[in-house]
């Protein structure tokens, strides 16, 4: 968990081979390069429109869960037809199936009329049928129509009526207005749905039939991406007949391989370390399993060049906060359901093996501390059961609860202000950071009882942010009194570290709001049950169905928007000094499948 040195690289050679070189360099992939021509051509801030309906071909295609084998290699494949014909099939899909449920819909609605044709005019002798649904309530208004009328189909809540006369009836006649059965019978309808559906399953079949071009087009698109790209790289390079120059950051590590490129097509390369003044982008080293941590960085801000690399931090704190907010083991366990169904799905792609990765983790911290605190799907374990003695903690233990929350909020911030005095030691800014810790970790030890070692600890801590907060040198009556002043000003950040200390009482806060959520749906469940015998049991179960996931998904929500709030605001406040900006390498677009 580290941030890579990085070293400007500068590279010189003559014009007629500069397209070539930043090909090559495209191909190498190791350089964020910077413009040294005076104002560079930014790249279009929209793509074309062949572009997008190519992006939109690709994303219906990669939604078919079955795909078939695909073809790595056609001289001869056409990329504008394709994209016309996926794009031809998503349409025909869209107009069948809206057909198939127009007349899904109107199968439903003439089944209780049954099967029958509209007589012509003349076979009836001029008379006319009509038909209305009438609520069971209001079948007394039958009473004083004195026209001929048949209830022809009756349910526990309506009825269907036919009224024959030779012209609709007095819309004061009945209470409700007339329904229209249009000229189709059932069976027409039904035949027609029928086609629909042998049509829909013909259109899913050529769309499935289209999935074995996905890596074409995905080719096709990283081709144009490149292409784009060179012409960009282009406009950041400096021409000088008969000279161009291109520059950019390398990793350290790959200035050996930069030297070789450099010889190889007989280019001049100069290479230096950054400068005092300059702000190279910042490139993240963390193992695999770890790199999600850099996924959830890009949420907010990317530590500058010069700082440190809070990922690892960042990926452990969240699980951990996560877990204290879910607070139940029985969610934790559907989470990890829902993670297995989706295992192979999230291993289609780099990052979707680290959110993986990130995703068992979080539910494996979750699955420990519901353990933990006992509580499963609201319900506590008995006592002298297997789960009810792992259980280590009372979520309605106020006093205990609020003690621990609060402890890692000082442990968080006391890592945050100890990577800082790290990161100035030697220097004044680490002796404040230092006092900051020792002011927390004093304050925290006087709220837990110790007075007299909290107020030594706290007195140490903040006499060193008075005196080391003023940067003046104390040489003179006046430079005194500004280095006090100076003192006072750093001094009343005591306000704001006590404000993000108590912030981490919301990791209590919502874990017992969460378990008094399930509680109290599983005792609103367990009333309707035993007040509604026989129908009671089915409003208990959706009771616990509707309340329980409601509640899961206000967890998961408040987990993620909670737990990397801590990490966002309050821990990287004190943890880091400035904001960088990532390392993205001129390289080719990867393909994946």
């Amino acid at each position: 968990m580290s941030i890579v040195p990085l070293c400007r690289v500068t590279l010189f050679g003559l014009r007629e081979d500069k397209c070539r070189t930043l090909e090559d360099l495209q191909s190498l992939g190791c350089l964020h390069l910077v413009p040294l021509a005076p104002e560079p051509e930014e790249p279009e801030s929209e793509p074309p429109r062949h572009a997008v309906e190519a992006r939109k071909a690709l994303r219906f295609l990669l939604d078919v869960p079955e795909r078939r084998r695909q073809v790595h290699e056609a001289p001869d494949f056409d990329m504008a037809a394709t994209v016309a014909r996926v794009l031809e099939n998503q349409q025909r899909l869209r107009q069948v199936r809206d057909r198939c449920d127009t007349l899904a819909q109107r199968a439903r609605e003439l089944a209780p009329w049954g099967d029958f044709r509209l007589p012509p005019g003349d076979e009836l002798g001029g008379l006319r049928l009509w038909f209305y649904i009438l609520p069971s309530a209001r079948l007394q208004a039958l009473r004083g129509l004195d026209l001929p009328w048949q209830v022809v189909h009756r349910d526990n809540r309506q009825a269907w009526l036919v009224v024959v006369n030779e012209s609709e009836p007095n819309p004061d006649a009945l209470p409700v207005p007339r329904t229209h059965t249009g000229e189709q019978s059932l069976s027409e309808v039904e035949r027609l749905l029928e086609q629909a559906e042998i049509e829909l399953e013909d259109i899913l079949a050529e769309r499935e039939s289209l999935t074995r071009w996905i890596y074409q087009m995905l080719a096709h698109l990283a081709r144009a991406e490149d292409k784009a790209g060179l012409r960009f790289a282009a406009s950041l390079a400096l021409d000088s007949d008969p000279l161009f120059a291109v520059q950019g950051w390398a990793p350290q590590q790959d200035r050996e391989r930069l030297a070789e490129f450099a010889e190889e097509r007989r280019l001049a390369l100069h290479a230096e370390a950054p400068g005092s003044k300059d702000q190279p982008p910042t490139l993240l080293d963390n193992p695999p399993p770890l790199a999600a941590g850099e996924d959830l960085m890009g949420f907010y801000q990317m530590p500058a060049y010069r700082d440190w690399d809070p990922s690892g931090i960042l990926f452990f704190s969240f699980a951990l906060f996560f877990a204290m907010i879910l607070s139940d083991a029985g969610y934790a366990a559907l989470l990890s359901l829902l993670l297995m169904l989706l295992w192979r799905r999230l291993g289609r792609s780099e990052r979707g093996r680290r959110l993986r990765i990130l995703g068992a983790v979080l539910a494996g911290a979750s699955l420990l501390w519901g353990v933990l605190v006992g509580s499963y799907f609201g319900i506590a374990p008995p006592p002298d059961s297997l789960a009810g003695s792992l259980r280590a903690l009372d979520i309605e233990d106020f006093v205990t609860m609020m003690h621990l929350s609060v402890g890692i909020g000082v442990l968080h911030l006391a890592m945050a202000n100890g990577q800082r005095a790290w990161r100035h030691w030697g220097r004044r800014e680490a002796g404040v950071h230092l006092g900051w810790i020792a002011a927390i970790l004093g304050g925290f030890t006087l709220w837990s009882g110790l007075q007299q070692p909290g107020i030594l600890l706290a007195g140490l801590g903040l006499t060193l942010v008075f005196w080391l907060g003023g940067s003046h040198p104390a040489d003179s009556v006046k430079g005194l009194a500004l280095r006090l002043l100076q003192g006072l000003r750093a001094l009343a950040g005591v306000t704001k570290i006590f404000g993000d200390v108590l912030s981490y009482l919301r990791l209590f806060a919502l874990g017992l709001a969460s378990a008094s959520l399930a509680l109290t749906c599983n005792d609103l469940a367990r009333q309707e049950m035993a007040r509604h015998p026989g129908i009671g049991l089915l409003l208990g179960l959706l009771i616990l169905l509707v309340g329980h996931g409601l509640n899961l998904a206000l967890g998961i929500m408040s987990g993620v928007v909670h737990g990397l709030r801590l990490n966002f605001i309050e821990f990287y406040d004190w943890a880091l000094s400035g904001e960088g900006y990532p390392f993205k390498a001129f390289r080719k677009k990867e393909l994946r499948e």
